[in-house]
């Protein structure tokens, strides 16, 4: 009892500092950014470089594979698909799975620490300004490690209108699939920039960010409008997370992430490696942009070209990461040959620097973040919504918020750099309808509804 009593004062201690009307939000922030910089940067980047260098690297896995099938005469396209192909593409993923480790041990520790919870009570305050309550951060979380149970999640909104806004919205999170493609850009194109570190700690507080500024627009239609329910939640005192929960929390999503990149990333890097090496006459080809996937890519990258990256490689990258989000960093491992790299990375780099800017290469990031997720979930949204109507509807708000960042990103980024031209209108003009959407009154909002803690 004593214990318990001494557990519940160090509590209150705590939450008068986390908790606190103006360090609260601040806090959490800071917290974020450490533990993106831990997973990225630091901790897990070295482990994931570790990884490469010593498996995927010159003398690694396909060296010595690719030496191993010479040896018995393999035929040419059967050492290519096992090298390339499986190897490139899978390996390519494989390749971050230290980071994984270390951002879903971080989350873990917070989840169990009792601080998440505090979260939701802070945000609660933000959320509810826009008809949402604190019960919305559930989703949000569960959506870290994969999108499929944080859309199954909304289940626990009360009001169906906010429900819906919460379907649509909450797979604008980072995802565990969707880490590998954070930690690609941020290690290709920003690896000697000082702003490295910001990169993968902003996708997690843009996707935030996302959900709120979606919540906004919404709800201020007639079809999402409703009032935010009330939110009462028992804020558990702080204590040490168990070993077993933190190791079980970490294995089962890991065991998932290697479940799916030994099938659908397997058999997607295959595809892709035959599409990209055989032409329509099924001859094989030395240069990929002759290749029938290369064909395929032109007839819609023009598309993306006022995202700044209107290459058939990005193009094809982002319309494979449909199947899962994983294959976006497969499907560049099978094209550029991540698997076959010397110890510091150098031909990644320079072969994606080829394709992409630092600007467009975030255009690309937020582009793939936001936009409709795998298929697996887009599954889940129909299931949750009960109609196909409004699951097109949230695949094409999905897509078409994800097309309007992207460009007033890359379009009004260009701008900084001396740059105006035609696109920079369509920026600006993207930008003033978004402020547009954003600011007008909502007619539809309800007062605020008081939240309650036990």
């Amino acid at each position: 009892m004593k214990n318990k009593l001494k557990m519940q004062n160090i509590s209150l201690k705590i939450d008068k500092v986390l908790t606190n009307k103006y360090l609260g939000l601040p806090i959490f922030v800071v917290i974020i950014f450490l533990v993106y910089y831990l997973a990225i940067s630091t901790v897990g980047g070295l482990l994931s470089d570790f990884v490469n260098e010593s498996i995927f690297g010159d003398n690694g896995l396909p060296f010595k594979v690719s030496g191993w099938l010479e040896s018995i005469n393999t035929w040419p396209w059967l050492q290519g698909i096992i090298v390339e192909g499986i190897i490139g593409g899978v390996g390519a993923v494989l390749g971050f799975l230290p980071q994984m480790f270390v951002l879903f041990l971080l989350l873990g520790i917070l989840e169990e620490s009792g601080y998440m919870a505090r979260i939701a009570f802070i945000l609660d305050k933000i959320f509810r300004r826009f008809g949402l309550s604190g019960r919305s951060f559930f989703p949000m979380l569960m959506s870290t490690g994969c999108g499929v149970p944080g859309i199954m999640a909304t289940r626990t909104i009360e009001e169906e209108n906010n429900r819906k806004v919460m379907i649509m919205t909450t797979t604008f999170m980072p995802c565990g699939a969707k880490l590998p493609i954070i930690a690609l850009i941020a290690g290709a194109m920003f690896r000697t920039s000082p702003i490295q570190w910001l990169i993968a700690p902003s996708a997690y507080l843009i996707g935030i960010a996302m959900i709120i500024i979606s919540s906004i627009i919404l709800k201020k239609f007639k079809g999402f409008a409703s009032k935010a329910s009330p939110f009462i939640m028992e804020l558990p005192d702080y204590h040490l997370p168990s070993y077993k929960t933190l190791a079980f929390h970490v294995y089962h999503k890991l065991k998932s992430f290697v479940k799916k990149a030994g099938t659908i990333i397997l058999l997607a890097a295959v595809i892709v490696w035959l599409l990209s090496n055989y032409s329509w006459s099924f001859k094989m080809v030395d240069d990929t942009n002759l290749s029938i996937l290369a064909s395929l890519g032109k007839l819609i990258d023009i598309i993306f070209a006022p995202l700044g990256w209107g290459d058939w490689k990005a193009t094809v990258a982002t319309i494979t990461g449909l199947i899962a989000k994983e294959n976006v960093v497969s499907t560049f491992g099978v094209l550029y040959g991540f698997a076959e790299v010397s110890e510091d990375g150098a031909e990644i780099w320079m072969l994606l620097a080829t394709d992409f800017t630092a600007l467009s290469a975030y255009s690309f990031l937020i582009f793939n973040l936001i936009c409709a997720p795998c298929f697996a979930a887009i599954g889940a949204i129909k299931k949750e919504m009960g109609s196909i109507k409004w699951t097109w509807i949230a695949i094409g708000f999905q897509t078409g918020l994800a097309y309007a960042i992207a460009l007033i990103i890359y379009q009004i980024g260009l701008i900084f750099t001396g740059v105006f031209n035609f696109g920079s209108i369509v920026g600006i003009f993207t930008l003033a309808v978004l402020l547009y959407l954003l600011l007008r009154p909502n007619k539809y909002l309800n007062p605020k509804i008081p939240v309650q803690t036990l």
